[in-house]
Parts: C-alpha cells; structure tokens; sequence
C-alpha cells in the first residue's frame, strides 16, 4: 500500500479550511491533511515545537498570504531559507491577484502560486486540480524525519 501524502493546509478562513478538505477528502488519492490557522502555528508546526513534537514533515505546503501573527509571504520565506525545509514544494493559494504579491511569492521561491476562486463550486474544482497534479503527476522529495 502506498504510504499518504502529508499535506500542511495553512488557512484562517474555516470557511475554505472546510472547502479544501472536503475538496481534498473527494480525491481518490491517500493523503492526510494538517492544518494550521495562522503563521505561527505553521512554523511551530515545521519545526516540531510545542504541542507538534511528534507531527510528521509534510510533502507538500497550501499556504495563504493573508494569515494572522505571522503573515505567509514570511513563512514561505523561512520555509525557504531553512535547508531542511526549502524541499517542501509551497502553494501559495490565497485570495490576492497583486502582482505585488505573486512576485514577491516567486520571488521567494513558492512552486506555485493560485488566486482562491470566490465561487464555492470553482475552489472546490481548483484544490482537486492541485491534488491531481501535485499528487499524482508531480514526485515529490521524501523527508526523512
């Protein structure tokens, strides 16, 4: 049996939180999926402080810009600048189309970067497509905890 993608879905909005599950829970691929709700709790995450001591790498990084405490183009940067995280493929899915923004993301070297459609039916379509591309098109590197 082949062993799940880890995803680290990082999002404040428990309204696209619940939509990217769902999206994510229709896929016919394994996977699991971890959340955290602001920027803050995703580096303590990555680098298995307080209550993550025990979480496993993720293979793959949904990151919002627009995040609480530490905003995502900062975590997207230390996720990039960290050696034993710059692997992690990072999706920035996020609500901004500045192109303030898309630039500063590819600037620090997010894989991708995705506006968050605003109709319900076309987000739901848009996180499948990431799950089939990046899950089952895309090698993603192991981690190896």
């Amino acid at each position: 049996m082949a062993k799940p993608i880890h995803i680290l879905l990082v999002e404040d909005n428990e309204g696209d939180v619940v939509l990217a599950m769902e999206a994510l829970g229709e896929g016919k691929l394994l996977n699991s999926i971890d959340v955290a709700r602001n920027g803050e709790e995703a580096l303590n995450f990555l680098y298995k402080k307080e209550s993550f001591a025990h979480v496993e790498t993720p293979d793959l990084i949904l990151l919002d810009i627009n995040l609480p405490r530490i905003d995502g183009k900062e975590v997207l940067n230390t996720i990039k600048t960290d050696e034993a995280l710059r692997t992690i493929p990072v999706i920035m899915l996020t609500t901004s189309a500045l192109q303030k923004d898309i630039i500063d993301a590819y600037y620090h070297h997010a894989n991708c970067y995705i506006t968050k459609p605003a109709e319900l039916d076309k987000f739901i379509m848009v996180v499948q497509k990431i799950e089939n591309f990046w899950l089952s098109i895309v090698k993603l590197p192991k981690h190896y905890e």
